[in-house]
């Protein structure tokens, strides 16, 4: 009869110490507990050591901490009519606990699909050209119009990033040869440039020889002793009257 009751206190005291354990609950630093009593809102608490009443009330754990979400690839057909597909990433993190897990059933999947679909939206309104040149301005306007729709459910969305923009094949050639009409107009404007830069030089330096005709003569024989050391033939030159006058007039005073 003794072994029976004290079997009895043994299973009592087990029942009575799983209760406890069973109420007693900690939290970290970045977890706070929603608590219902009854199946009504009751409190948010943590971090911390909780207390709860076994079977009366419920608590359901919301991490605080900023989340990493990945957008995947969307199909977008962009303002003027390009396929492109284009994927982003999401931080958002949890500010009110008891609107993310009552006002919406699920916080994580209905910010996910809210993402997805803001992404076309925001892109499809959108230029090619302004996708690939103001990203910034994309990433803007869709980080704000995910945290308005999320404000709701106590979530602050905190930054967007469009990672990548795949265009199709066709598209790229396209962009490719423009690039390079790109880089050949470039190419003839600076010869171009160079072409008239050198003109004019050339046209400062025959009216200041123009001024002073033996300067003129002196390029003429430096213009000589150049193709004779670079050509071992013989040249036949016209020599300008220039540069014999003084001879001519040398002679017929003597």
């Amino acid at each position: 009869m003794e072994f029976g009751i004290g079997t009895g206190t043994i299973i009592l005291a087990a029942l009575i110490l799983l209760l406890v354990w069973s109420a007693i609950k900690i939290l970290p630093e970045y977890e706070r507990g929603v608590i219902f009593f009854l199946g009504r809102f009751q409190a948010v608490k943590g971090p911390g050591l909780i207390l709860l009443i076994p079977g009366v009330q419920k608590m359901v754990k919301v991490s605080l901490r900023t989340v990493t979400m990945d957008v995947p690839p969307q199909e977008v057909i962009t303002r003027d009519n390009v396929s492109v597909r284009v994927n982003a990433v999401v931080y958002f993190r949890v500010m009110m606990p008891e609107k993310a897990i009552i006002a919406v059933e699920n916080f994580l999947y209905a910010t996910s699909q809210l993402s997805q679909t803001t992404l076309r939206s925001v892109c499809g309104q959108a230029e090619l050209d302004e996708l690939l040149t103001e990203r910034d301005k994309i990433n803007k306007n869709i980080q704000e119009i995910l945290d308005k729709q999320t404000d709701p459910w106590g979530i602050k969305v905190g930054l967007v990033e469009v990672k990548a923009i795949d265009l199709p094949e066709e598209m790229k050639r396209a962009m490719a040869k423009q690039a390079e009409a790109e880089r050949e107009k470039r190419a003839k404007v600076i010869h171009a440039e160079g072409e008239f830069m050198a003109a004019k030089q050339i046209l400062a330096a025959a009216e200041l020889m123009s001024q002073n005709p033996v300067s003129l003569q002196l390029r003429y024989l430096q213009t000589l002793t150049e193709i004779a050391a670079e050509k071992n033939s013989t040249i036949l030159f016209p020599l300008p009257m220039d540069l014999v006058k003084p001879f001519i007039k040398g002679l017929k005073t003597e």
